[in-house]
């Protein structure tokens, strides 16, 4: 009888010796998971503690602060928002009014007007402060600029496109401005890349390279996450066009906006040789649009359907 009592042991403790190991396997998944959350560099660490304190200071600001968020002599800033980052917005908008410039007006697009009757609080907060939420038509990205263009009578103050996911340091909107008074004729950005070509035309997006250098340019491509400032002129081009973006580029406003820029002879120009890094609002990525446009490949198939044969002649002559 001591025979199978002795097996069934040698079964139970080769079962506890396995669990024992599987515990621990799960346990070093768990911390490799932990440290992943986790910048791997100084820097990273730096910049994650700096980010954090940021968001809870300009929480802080709208909650208490009076001052205000524009002023007469700056460019203006607009930007739109939709879905659950209507709940964030204010902190990207916070982060603009709080620049060493401000701008002349900070115009916040919502194509819901429920919405609109119904703000957060740190919304309305801005508003006594100087924020305009206005409501638009739905034109996807696109609406951060063309409902400002459609209304304008006249073209004389340059504007600003923002993004709602983003926190913008302190000299973001000064910089733009002062690029801007050096080159008024150029559209100046924080981030960019250098389109690529091909023997058959302009080259798979991804393989553009990012640009590292302030030199002009109308093969550079202004991405509308860092920031870009439109001169008048360029804008009158905008209005004049309308919405014929739909039918081309309807989820690619930086494609439209390059085009036109193209077609008007505006170079492009990063201001600073190191591309701006972004900090993106934490809870603000899971629907975001680049995930569709850049994995998905629609941001090539939005190219070839908007940049036509004279465009990459131009762009060729500028390699």
């Amino acid at each position: 009888m001591r025979a199978p009592v002795k097996k069934l042991y040698s079964l139970k403790s080769n079962h506890f010796i396995h669990a024992k190991r599987a515990n621990r396997t799960i346990k070093r998944m768990d911390i490799v998971s932990l440290l992943r959350r986790f910048p791997c560099t100084p820097r990273g660490m730096a910049r994650m503690v700096y980010s954090r304190s940021r968001l809870v200071w300009l929480r802080v600001v709208n909650r208490y602060g009076r001052s205000p968020i524009t002023e007469p002599a700056g460019p203006v800033v607009s930007l739109t928002s939709h879905g659950t980052r209507i709940k964030s917005v204010h902190l990207a908008i916070e982060s603009i009014g709080r620049g060493q410039i401000r701008p002349s007006r900070l115009i916040l697009w919502l194509d819901d007007a429920s919405m609109i009757e119904n703000l957060p609080i740190g919304i309305r907060r801005l508003q006594k402060r100087g924020l305009e939420v206005l409501l638009s038509k739905n034109y996807g990205p696109h609406t951060k600029y063309y409902p400002y263009v459609e209304r304008l009578q006249k073209c004389e103050v340059p504007l600003v496109t923002a993004d709602d996911d983003v926190l913008y340091p302190k000299y973001w909107l000064k910089s733009l401005l002062d690029a801007y008074q050096r080159f008024p004729e150029v559209v100046n950005c924080h981030r960019a890349r250098v389109i690529a070509m091909t023997h058959d035309g302009i080259a798979r997006y991804d393989t553009w390279p990012q640009a590292d250098s302030t030199d002009q340019s109308l093969s550079l491509f202004a991405l509308g996450i860092g920031g870009a400032l439109y001169p008048p002129r360029l804008l009158e081009r905008l209005k004049h066009e309308g919405t014929a973006f739909l039918n081309c580029c309807p989820k690619a406003d930086d494609v439209w906006l390059h085009a036109q820029a193209l077609r008007t002879g505006f170079k492009i120009r990063q201001v600073a040789p190191r591309a701006f890094r972004p900090m993106i609002i934490p809870g603000t990525q899971n629907n975001a649009l680049n995930h569709g446009n850049l994995a998905g490949g629609e941001n090539d198939r939005q190219i070839e359907t908007t940049y036509g044969t004279a465009d990459i002649e131009r762009l060729r002559e500028r390699q």
